[in-house]
């Protein structure tokens, strides 16, 4: 079976999907561009700060998209294609471009607060302070992760290193041109691109050799100052300059699938369950969640989009347009996983044979050599655009984490050392994950995440249900993706109850992490529940 036939599929759905459902949400949650935004009502010249259309979706594009779309459907490649791409066009139309738009317009209608400030609207602020200590431990995860990640790709690749500390002076400049000096957004983009590509080649060419331990020191460094920097001078300029590296990484993989013509060597199903990986249900809803539907989204466009949005309409191409691109890059992911030999992908798929950010950069390569590209410059570049795309995660997750901390303690008697200070916020969030990276604790929670990663996208779409509930309006197109998502995440977090409990040895690390998981959800479901039978009474 041709490979173009599923990017034809793919491409035709998603399109329908944004023409129409989009628009039918859009309606549904009410948008007027004339109502002021908190970027406007709140502008502080750090967080609040409105941004136009396109640098926005750039900031918000690249800070969901990180190296997640990727991942995921390559490691879910080993139950067959046909779930793994149903699952992404399905997903990204139905829940997670419903879920990222409603996450950005809840938050513009609470005055750009995160979730939990809706959830403490319409549970309780006992509700809201558990949901973020939980979302706050998925953060600080998030953060522990990437940084090891990038500091594994900035030892294995010292070129990506170069070009990733030069791409965040040509951002600054970026910033400074065009907040500052008032200049065309579309000559700096020209410009600017430009100079990102020459960065790349810097790179190639003066490589940065530094151990792995110092590297995470100076992305600890980094993230800090990121974290703590208004938002037009780093944040909006590097993650809208890094989101044409994606574009031409989307733009590449879709034309190069078309010029190549490969052939679809898995089969369409392999099985319901598979001996490592477990079964199809849940484990595929868990293991692909960027590119169908993924909780950090919420964080991203409740924490950072929301406070930057212009005016409401913008959030219909921001937040349900990006989530539909980046179910795009998803299935561009499985082509290059499933259009290999089977023994080949068992082999490549560890980490000594490259994992699957090796079977996505090979993949491209091939696809672009068939367009007169060097293959070898072709995979160079792929995997020099998703460590960028994993820095990007990695400063974003680090303001968002500031802002929950911050936020946990407002009202609090230490309120003006611990809320209105962003740099204790910043700090606190950064020295939690380090101590995880530094002692390797991460390893005991990270297969945690994906559960807790959907969770959090469950728990977001209850929250949101609720308000409009409240509000009077119909939220059915919030409340059957929730309750999917609800059966998905403690179906998934029984299971690693289950299998820890009973292996040998017992990882009991995992067995208490998952408990706790599944006592907040049940905690914050119960609430939650009382509240939307109130609302449903009085509408």
């Amino acid at each position: 079976m041709a490979a173009t036939l599923l990017m034809i599929v793919a491409l035709v759905a998603l399109l329908i999907g944004y023409l129409l459902y989009g628009r039918y949400v859009a309606r549904k949650l009410g948008l007027d561009p004339s109502r002021a935004t908190p970027a406007h009502t709140k502008q502080d010249g750090v967080d609040y700060v409105p941004a136009k259309a396109p640098v926005l979706m750039g900031h918000h594009f690249a800070s969901i998209a990180g190296a997640a779309p990727i991942l995921g459907p390559i490691y879910a490649a080993v139950f067959g294609w046909v779930p793994v791409l149903l699952w992404i066009i399905i997903g990204s139309i139905f829940l997670g471009g419903v879920h990222d738009f409603s996450s950005i317009v809840a938050s513009v209608r609470h005055g750009g607060k995160t979730i939990g400030e809706v959830i403490e609207d319409h549970i309780g602020k006992s509700g809201k302070r558990l949901f973020l200590v939980f979302a706050w431990s998925v953060v600080v995860l998030v953060i522990a992760t990437f940084a090891n990640a990038v500091a594994n790709v900035f030892v294995a690749e010292p070129s990506t290193a170069t070009a990733s500390f030069l791409f965040i002076i040509v951002a600054v400049l970026f910033g400074l041109s065009v907040y500052r000096l008032k200049t065309s957004l579309w000559l700096s983009s020209i410009i600017g691109v430009a100079i990102l590509l020459g960065c790349i080649a810097l790179g190639l060419r003066f490589p940065m050799v530094l151990p792995h331990g110092t590297w995470k020191v100076i992305l600890f460094v980094y993230v800090f100052f990121a974290a703590v920097a208004p938002v037009w001078i780093l944040l909006q300029p590097r993650d809208y300059l890094n989101s044409f590296l994606l574009y031409i990484i989307l733009i590449l993989g879709v034309v190069g699938i078309f010029a190549a013509k490969p052939e679809v060597t898995f089969p369409a199903f392999t099985a319901f369950h598979v001996e490592g990986k477990g079964y199809l249900f849940p484990i595929l809803f868990v293991m692909v969640a960027c590119g169908a539907i993924s909780g950090f989204h919420s964080l991203v466009s409740a924490g950072t989009t929301a406070k930057q949005l212009d005016k409401e309409t913008d959030a219909k191409a921001i937040g349900y347009g990006s989530m539909l691109i980046e179910g795009l890059l998803a299935v561009i992911a499985l082509i290059t996983a499933v259009t290999i030999l089977q023994s080949d992908y068992a082999q490549k798929i560890t980490a000594g044979g490259g994992g699957p950010i090796g079977i996505f950069s090979a993949g491209i390569g091939s696809f672009v050599s068939h367009l007169g590209i060097p293959e070898k410059a072709g995979m160079t570049f792929a995997a020099l655009a998703i460590s960028a795309f994993a820095l990007t995660t990695l400063d974003t997750a680090t303001r968002l984490g500031r802002f929950m901390f911050q936020e946990f303690f407002e009202g609090m008697p230490m309120q003006s050392a611990l809320s209105k200070n962003r740099y204790v916020g910043t700090v606190m969030t950064i020295g939690v994950a380090a101590f995880l990276t530094f002692t390797e604790a991460r390893g005991a929670l990270w297969p945690l995440f994906g559960a807790a990663n959907q969770l959090l996208a469950s728990l977001t779409l209850l929250a949101i249900t609720i308000w409009l509930a409240k509000s009077g309006k119909d939220n059915r197109f919030l409340k059957y993706p929730m309750y999917f998502m609800f059966c998905v995440t403690i179906t998934a977090l029984g299971f690693m109850v289950y299998n820890n409990f009973t292996s040998e040895p017992r990882n009991l690390t995992l067995v208490v992490f998952s408990l706790i998981l599944l006592a907040v959800a049940i905690t914050l479901v119960a609430n939650a529940t009382k509240s939307l039978r109130n609302a449903t009474r009085t509408t």
